[in-house]
């Protein structure tokens, strides 16, 4: 009798240190704005859109163990703030019970996407549609769940990401909008007599995690691809571009029942595009760029999924997010002298003989001078999935932070998330601030030099928290 009391204690114990079954639940909500004209941000002047070409969406993946529940959006639009992001957090966990600290919201980063402020009537209106969307989409994923099993891999696509920080060669480069000479230039077109190298390196992955139910059949995909976004959708239309296409045909390499979800973030990529630099693409007819790029990436989604083998149903959760506080940027006083200066010609002629941009920089200098804030707190996550972790980055980050994350990660995969529940501007790295260039600039880049720094370190600290090892 004590034998079998005993054999009962311990099997009670090792049933309780295995990891609980896993469920899990995608939703798409559709988000396509109705009212037109609208403004599309992404540039320095005007650009209206008087129609959608292709529908926009908020598409939800949320995952639970029995002890965590997390949620996984993507959204298409170019990028929202954190208070838009939190009030669409706030009304999912109103109506599920989950957190809001264990949501990770990420925007595409998409160039011909809607405007989510509210400086016009058509753009408040849509607001509303906007936060909605995103909440609705977490509130229907966290209402499908059910049991699953989940697979994460990786497979190259490179020819489609190049760094678009070049040095030129002697003599080429031009005055920035200071009045002053960079190291690198962003896109810095094709010509092979002005172009010399690139300034960094890039991602060629595309990184994956797969959700099936319990009879093997496709629940969602969660891609990501450090590609900044591709352009080329039709003038004064709107469109999700490549990462609203990937989610489109993506199903049809998969199949999966009727409400399957794929959805591709944008990785670690504020120094990546699609432009390939020293050649000549032939011409494209609109949106075409976008459906060949969107094709490529299910095609290498798809060999990624090949290469998981059996998806695991019983995979432990967690997930730490941190507040960091990082300074501002401020100009010097002569930084500001000089964009007062360029601020107050007001003669045509003169304006025009300026460097291009500089009256728009001059003012972006003296914002930064008189903002009355000297700090900017951002939040960061990590999220552990299994033997699998994701890190979520709310800058434009470039490449060299995320294959740095990667490296030096404790967990055999990593997957780097930007634009992560916030827009902060541009990330560089330390080493990427002395050559100068559009990300570097006061205006895009709004913090401290050493942020890509603190980042990394506070986000290797919140991996080693959640407790993988390779």
């Amino acid at each position: 009798m004590k034998r079998l009391v005993l054999l009962l204690v311990l099997a009670t114990f090792a049933h309780a240190d295995e990891p609980p079954t896993l469920r899990a639940g995608a939703a798409a909500v559709d988000i396509t704005p109705t009212q037109f004209p609208m403004n599309m941000p992404g540039g320095f002047s005007a650009n209206q859109a008087e129609k959608a070409h292709d529908p926009f969406h908020s598409r939800a993946l949320v995952l639970d163990d029995g002890k965590t529940t997390v949620a996984m959006v993507v959204v298409d639009i170019l990028g929202a703030g954190p208070e838009v992001l939190n009030e669409a957090k706030a009304i999912a966990a109103k109506q599920t019970g989950m957190a809001p600290e264990k949501m990770l919201i990420c925007s595409t980063h998409t160039h011909s996407g809607p405007s989510v402020n509210t400086r016009s009537e058509t753009a408040a209106a849509y607001y509303k549609v906007f936060v909605e969307g995103i909440a609705n989409s977490i509130i229907r994923a966290h209402a499908a769940l059910r049991p699953a099993a989940l697979g994460a891999a990786s497979q190259p696509l490179p020819d489609e990401v190049f760094n678009r920080r070049w040095y030129l060669k002697p003599g080429q480069m031009p005055l920035n909008p200071f009045g002053k000479f960079d190291r690198v230039k962003m896109n810095p077109g094709t010509n092979p007599t002005v172009i010399d190298r690139p300034a960094g390196p890039t991602d060629p992955d595309i990184t994956i995690l797969s959700v099936q139910d319990t009879k093997r059949k496709p629940l969602a995909l969660f891609a990501n691809y450090a590609l900044h976004y591709v352009g080329g959708a039709p003038k004064g239309e709107m469109s999700a571009d490549y990462f609203g296409e990937f989610a489109r045909v993506m199903p049809s390499r998969l199949g999966g029942e009727e409400n399957f979800v794929a959805m591709m973030s944008n990785g670690a990529s504020g120094d990546i595009n699609n432009i390939p630099f020293g050649t000549t693409r032939p011409p494209r007819e609109p949106f075409e760029q976008i459906r060949l790029v969107a094709a490529k990436a299910a095609d290498t989604a798809w060999r990624a999924h090949q290469k998981i083998g059996k998806h695991q149903t019983q995979i432990r959760l967690g997930m730490v997010q941190r507040e960091v506080t990082l300074k501002y940027r401020r100009p010097s006083p002569q930084d500001v002298a000089e964009a007062k200066a360029v601020l107050a010609i007001k003669d045509k002629a003169a304006i025009e003989k300026l460097p291009r941009l500089a009256q728009n920089y001059a003012r972006s200098v003296v914002s930064a001078a008189e903002r009355p804030e000297d700090q900017l707190t951002v939040q960061i996550q990590a999220i552990r999935i299994g033997d699998f972790a994701v890190c979520g980055i709310p800058f434009e980050t470039f490449v060299e932070i995320g294959l740095d994350l990667k490296k030096r990660s404790p967990f055999p995969q990593t997957m780097v998330i930007g634009l992560a529940n916030g827009r902060h501007g541009y990330l560089p790295t330390l080493e990427q601030h002395p050559l100068g260039g559009y990300e570097t600039w006061i205006g895009t880049n709004q913090v401290q030099e050493d942020t890509s720094v603190i980042l990394t370190n506070q986000l290797l600290e919140m991996l080693k928290e959640l407790g993988a090892s390779r």
